[in-house]
């Protein structure tokens, strides 16, 4: 039986329909025939003939008010597919490790999971004086940088139930333990981007967070510096921040968010001054020496 040969046209023709795709994505709206023949500069006929061919196999829709094309459902199942194989942990890495090295400091990433914040990844400082934390431990949400970038993604109704549930213990005398307060820092961080932990939890001890973004805008991780107050001063937390933010956005972008400003979500220049005490951040010494 002789093999049937396949179109001179085929490649052309799976060309034609991915850019289609393409289109259809970028104009994020229906688009007529005739819209569609003329932005790819593609006759009607070539270009109907492909658009039902995407429809038959669920990757384009018309609708029936206007008889105008959308992608379809299918394409969304193939972005699912892939987005489930990818691993917060895996994607985040190398981009840690990058951070790591730009700051000197120990770097964390970080979810919230029963109103804590639970460590799932580390890249340790080469630096001899650094911070104890482990894979897995649990920290209040309200006293560190992480966990206040991960409430502040959170509707007020979450974080009262959070926090009627935690409080808001006194761990050192930086500590936020007004309801008030918290609130009010909590808008802060939101307006900031980012949040500050200026020895809050631990004496000696600074960090910066930045939120990590799903592909449907949803914050679902966070990443921090933090390192002893008597290298993270008020310099250096200047000249850190915006390498936070800017890797927050870069694994944000690896999980499939896009931002509506940029493609990175960083910062050129920081003001401090609103989540620091005191206006500022104390040189003190550090007397953590894990």
């Amino acid at each position: 039986m002789a093999r049937r040969k396949e179109p001179v046209s085929s490649v052309q023709s799976v060309d034609r329909a991915l850019r289609i795709l393409d289109l259809l994505a970028s104009e994020g709206r229906s688009l007529g025939l005739g819209q569609i023949s003329e932005m790819l500069g593609l006759n009607a006929s070539t270009t109907h003939r492909l658009l039902t061919a995407l429809m038959i196999h669920g990757y384009v829709e018309q609708q029936k008010e206007n008889d105008k094309y959308r992608l379809g459902f299918k394409v969304l199942e193939l972005s699912s597919a892939l987005l489930q194989q990818i691993d917060l942990r895996q994607e985040a890495y190398p981009y840690l490790r990058e951070l790591m090295e730009r700051t000197g400091e120990v770097v964390h990433l970080a979810i919230l999971d029963q109103g804590e914040v639970v460590y799932i990844d580390k890249v340790e400082s080469i630096q001899t004086l650094t911070m104890y934390s482990k894979i897995g431990r649990r920290v209040y949400c309200h006293c560190t940088a992480l966990g206040k970038v991960l409430l502040a993604s959170l509707d007020d109704r979450e974080i009262e139930e959070i926090l009627s549930k935690k409080g808001l213990p006194r761990l050192t005398n930086n500590t936020i333990t007004s309801l008030e307060q918290f609130y009010l820092h909590l808008q802060t961080v939101r307006a900031n981007g980012f949040a500050i932990d200026d020895e809050e939890h631990e004496q000696g001890i600074r960090c910066v967070a930045a939120p990590i973004y799903n592909q449907d805008g949803r914050v679902v991780a966070a990443l921090s510096v933090s390192g002893p107050s008597i290298r993270m001063t008020r310099e250096k937390i200047e000249r850190v921040t915006p390498l936070v933010t800017e890797c927050g956005g870069k694994i944000s972008e690896r999980l499939g968010y896009r931002s509506r400003i940029g493609t990175t979500d960083s910062i050129e220049a920081v003001d401090l001054s609103s989540q620091l005490n005191n206006g500022g951040a104390r040189d003190a010494r550090s007397r953590h020496t894990g």
